[in-house]
């Protein structure tokens, strides 16, 4: 069986050390470069490799072919492959066979990173033989090919959900639903949604979906298609008799006749979008039968996720708050929501059809300057050119931090939250927030 496998990052990369374990005749392809490390452990390997290019010749005569999440489907290669009629999945389908661990998957536009963090934490604290993967830290694949976790926690992204046909977590979290990403989805926001249901497409009435009963995206979706799966939802307005949700600063979870509770203030995660992961994380816990003093503890000592709402430094009594990894405005109004003093708003990137009107309100109310930090700014410009007092436009990090330190007084907050991916300055949203986070040690 020939195995090609198109881009050689993370998930290339352990997708071909699993399938040269498995047998297959496996090779790399990378339109881009490959870095160094992943060359040595595929030369380690004795797994061939192109980079720079795509050799139609030794990649149309795949068997199967496993595409990593970055790449389009209206990419020329992929469009050729599904033509001949080659199979086309993502890392996450091609491994899911090889392993009898329990999969627990989480999706979502937002607090998908802090929700699959928080279920880890909370299931290795309490002694769980547990691998973290999926669209965070170590390729699944690789974990597979190498480990013997009996559970996965899974991060998955709507582009990794588009290539899986018969992946089924046991229990599968979609934390909430808004638009991004709509340029891959023809701009199209019912495909998008779609494409996050994939992840219980699978599921049997053994199996869960946890979700958040307080989006309207996906009480649509939940209204109007079916899932086998047994329904356990969250939320911050309503009760359930099974489910998760917060009364008198109290979070409740009930499920399968067991209940748990916990005051919210004991929770290390603040903002109520937090309280939202925590009750989806503590839902799978439950499922898991942990105890509560293990799970009160997780809760009270999780240290949350780097670049999200991340506390950096206090200067001249001005927080200064990393918030790099919200790429899109959704991820934003959690940010700007969560702040409780005059802020100092550094925005912009690669917008991905962003509606700013969302944001007005918390705008007008909370944030008093401006620092548009991007290629093109323009939309941001238009959307609050008369909402704030200043504005000011710049192309580098530290111009950025330097700007917002000038435009800031005492009590003041800085937040870095793009609401834009990252491309147009920086490599990732990774690179953009530890630019920031050493701008604001320089000052």
């Amino acid at each position: 069986m020939r195995l090609v496998i198109l881009g050689g990052g993370e998930s290339g990369i352990g997708t071909a050390i699993l399938g040269k374990k498995k047998g297959y005749d496996v090779f790399v392809s990378d339109f881009g470069k490959i870095k160094g490390n992943y060359k040595e452990v595929l030369s380690l390997n004795s797994i061939p490799w192109e980079e720079e290019k795509h050799t139609e010749d030794l990649i149309l005569n795949a068997d199967v072919v496993m595409k990593s999440p970055g790449i389009p489907d209206k990419s020329p290669i992929v469009k050729k492959l599904v033509e001949k009629g080659v199979s086309v999945m993502s890392e996450i389908e091609f491994a899911a066979p090889f392993t009898n661990a329990t999969i627990i998957g989480i999706t979502g536009s937002n607090g998908k990173t802090t929700t699959t963090m928080l279920t880890y934490h909370l299931l290795k604290s309490a002694g769980v033989n547990v691998g973290l993967g999926g669209n965070i830290g170590k390729s699944f694949a690789w974990q597979v090919a190498d480990n013997k976790f009996d559970y996965y926690v899974l991060e998955l992204s709507s582009f990794q959900l588009d290539g899986v046909f018969n992946f089924k977590p046991h229990i599968a979290i979609i934390t909430n639903i808004s638009p991004d990403h709509l340029d891959r989805y023809e701009y199209k926001y019912e495909n998008y949604i779609d494409s996050k249901f994939r992840i219980t497409m699978n599921q049997t009435e053994e199996d869960y979906l946890i979700y958040d009963a307080d989006d309207e995206a996906i009480s649509n979706w939940l209204t109007t298609h079916q899932t086998k799966a047994k329904l356990i939802p969250f939320s911050l307005t309503k009760t359930f008799n099974e489910g998760a949700y917060i009364i008198q600063n109290k979070m409740e979870i009930k499920i399968n006749r067991e209940d748990f509770s916990m005051d919210t203030e004991h929770i290390a995660l603040e903002g109520k979008h937090n309280m939202k992961n925590a009750m989806a994380a503590t839902s799978v816990a439950k499922l898991m039968q942990i105890r509560k003093a293990t799970i009160r503890e997780s809760l009270s000592n999780f240290q949350g996720v780097e670049h999200r709402l991340e506390k950096v430094l206090k200067i001249q009594n001005i927080q200064y708050i990393n918030d790099s990894k919200a790429t899109n405005v959704n991820a934003t109004f959690f940010a700007l929501d969560s702040m409780n003093a005059p802020t100092v708003w550094i925005v912009g990137g690669v917008d991905k059809g962003n509606d700013y009107n969302e944001l007005m309100s918390l705008v007008r109310e909370k944030v008093k300057a401006i620092v548009c930090l991007g290629v093109d700014n323009k939309k941001i410009i238009d959307a609050f050119g008369n909402v704030v007092d200043m504005m000011v436009e710049v192309t580098s990090m530290s111009d950025a931090v330097r700007m917002a330190q000038r435009l800031s007084e005492k009590g003041d907050t800085v937040l870095l939250s793009p609401a834009c991916a990252s491309f147009d300055l920086f490599e990732s949203y990774e690179d953009r927030g530890k630019q920031f986070k050493q701008a604001v040690k320089s000052l």
